[in-house]
């Protein structure tokens, strides 16, 4: 899969391709049936698949106020992505930057000017509630209109449902934050993750005995708050157990959200190491602690309650 960053970067060999478009945040089984038919499409027409979505995402640029979590970033969607099976991985993962130009563009300027001028897809890929365009007033019967006369193909898939409930990045977004991991992950067709380099913090679960893994977010809110049970991958050590705080450290007086992990029975650097986190289980909410011999108990017990529940997890 090859990335293109910006419109401006498409070239002859990108065009007469399937394309879908959306915000595809969290990657879903939702999301991963509508590049199955991405997939069935490309290999009917002989051509190649891209994927078209947005940074940042619309709802992120139009109210930049709102600190609604999403639930990966621009790298670890596209490390996702790349990790598909080839079945459904994409040949192209285009991303557009959303921004004036783009959020003022008429519907009928999106479809002629890049769909068909820049691209000149053959088929396009959507959900049943894609809409696009200044206010959103583009929709399936536009695109049927235009599809007629320039000879491209439209498929419009049907929301995923799980016992009866429409597969969403927002419904995942609500599970994890009401502690409900294994709905979430039931959603998404694996365990929510966060990627991200170890890089150097304040080191003061080493003054207590419990030295963490420092990963950088790049978001500035997450739907998870807590201690979770977690395993964390290393390309260089491979999955290693651990405790995760995620969260502002309210005990250090914490401002911005911060992804620390505390590894069992590891003591190698790991810092600029690219690494992903699992959230397995939570064990509790974050808690300011009256002082750091108080805390240090709790993660005594945070970590043992870890080592049990990843065990039982593993034993099943």
């Amino acid at each position: 899969m090859k990335v293109i960053r910006g419109l401006y970067n498409c070239r002859q060999q990108h065009q007469n391709g399937v394309l879908t478009i959306g915000n595809f945040d969290g990657l879903h089984l939702g999301h991963q049936k509508m590049l199955e038919q991405l997939h069935a499409e490309s290999v009917r027409l002989d051509t190649h698949r891209c994927l078209m979505t947005f940074e940042p995402l619309p709802r992120e640029y139009f109210t930049p106020d709102n600190t609604a979590s999403r639930l990966m970033n621009r790298s670890e969607k596209v490390r996702t992505l790349s990790a598909f099976d080839p079945a459904i991985r994409p040949d192209y993962l285009l991303f557009l930057n959303f921004n004036q130009a783009l959020a003022g563009m008429r519907a009928t300027e999106f479809i002629e000017k890049i769909l068909i001028d820049t691209l000149k897809i053959k088929s396009l890929i959507i959900g049943d509630d894609f809409r696009f365009g200044c206010d959103r007033r583009g929709d399936l019967a536009l695109l049927q209109q235009y599809s007629q006369k320039n000879h491209f193909a439209i498929i419009s898939i049907e929301s995923h449902c799980i016992d009866k409930q429409r597969v969403s990045s927002t419904l995942i977004r609500e599970a994890l934050a009401n502690d409900l991991l294994d709905e979430a992950d039931k959603m998404l067709g694996r365990s929510y993750t966060i990627c991200g380099h170890v890089s150097h913090g304040e080191k003061r679960g080493r003054s207590i005995g419990f030295p963490t893994a420092n990963i950088h977010l790049r978001r500035a809110e997450t739907p998870l708050h807590g201690v979770y049970s977690v395993p964390m991958h290393s390309q260089k050590y491979g999955d290693i157990a651990g405790v995760a705080n995620i969260g502002r450290r309210p005990t250090v007086d914490g401002q911005r959200v911060q992804l620390e992990v505390h590894l069992f029975d590891f003591d190698a650097s790991l810092y600029g190491e690219q690494v992903c986190v699992s959230f397995q289980h939570k064990i509790r909410d974050e808690k300011k602690f009256d002082s750091f011999e108080d805390l240090k108990k709790q993660i005594q017990l945070d970590c043992q309650k870890a080592i049990d529940q990843l065990k039982m997890k593993n034993e099943k």
